[in-house]
């Protein structure tokens, strides 16, 4: 496993509380992944055996109904912290959406080292806390929120989430600034609850009102952040 000095989500991920002494005892329990797109780290309803951080890379968390869709319940991006810690079975999977690196610990050595430094337990606590405010919103979206409205706040969630660490995007001098979603549009659909067809529709009208530039099935470019904003409701 590579040295965590040297990780690039250091001072973002739950580890950003230990020292370097605990760093290096954490260190030598974890070990380095790198996924290739449509690889799965974690598996719906096995026993929970790995938890990881995200270093680099974007993963879905999905479920799969009784008739077999499946259903995108959660992204998580760089910093992110994956996993069932403390037992028990894993409610969802693990994949890979794009070329992904990942810190993966067993779950066994990675819930002792926790109980012995409280200050990783309280970072997970906050980060547990962050992912329930985000399912609220998310609920929110899903339950109340237009087709027009869901599509804009998804996509400033993904400005906000791929943003590269450190940078900080002005856009109120007017200058445009390209996002490249690891999502096909079929993706987008269901992870929004709406067709496909409805979906190219949105992001259509937001091209011809200059919200967007779309150069490419993956990439945006916002024109727009304010006209986004209010879009999103």
């Amino acid at each position: 496993m590579a040295n965590c000095d040297l990780c690039v989500v250091r001072n973002r991920a739950i580890c950003s509380s230990l020292d370097a002494q605990e760093l290096e005892v954490l260190n030598a329990i974890g070990r380095t992944r790198t996924m290739q797109p449509g690889e799965s780290l974690i598996w719906e309803g096995e026993d929970s055996v790995l938890v990881a951080n995200v270093i680099d890379g974007v993963l879905k968390l999905s479920t799969n109904t009784e008739d077999g869709r499946e259903q995108i319940v959660g992204v998580v991006y760089p910093s992110d912290f994956i996993g069932r810690p403390f037992g028990g079975t894993t409610g969802h999977g693990a994949t890979a959406l794009t070329e992904a690196t990942v810190c993966v610990f067993s779950r066994r050595d990675f819930d002792a080292f926790a109980r012995e430094h409280p200050a990783l337990e309280h970072k997970l606590l906050e980060r547990t806390l962050a992912e329930l405010d985000r399912t609220r919103r998310w609920m929110l979206l899903l339950g109340r929120k237009s087709a027009s409205e869901k599509l804009a706040s998804f996509l400033l969630e993904m400005e906000e989430r791929l943003r590269p660490s450190g940078c900080v995007w002005n856009f109120e001098d007017g200058a445009s600034r390209r996002i490249t979603l690891p999502f096909s549009r079929q993706q987008i659909a269901d992870v929004l609850g709406l067709t496909i067809e409805t979906v190219s529709r949105q992001f259509t009208r937001l091209k011809n009102d200059g919200v967007v530039d779309l150069p490419s099935r993956r990439d945006v470019i916002l024109l727009d952040h304010a006209a986004l904003v209010a879009e999103a409701g």
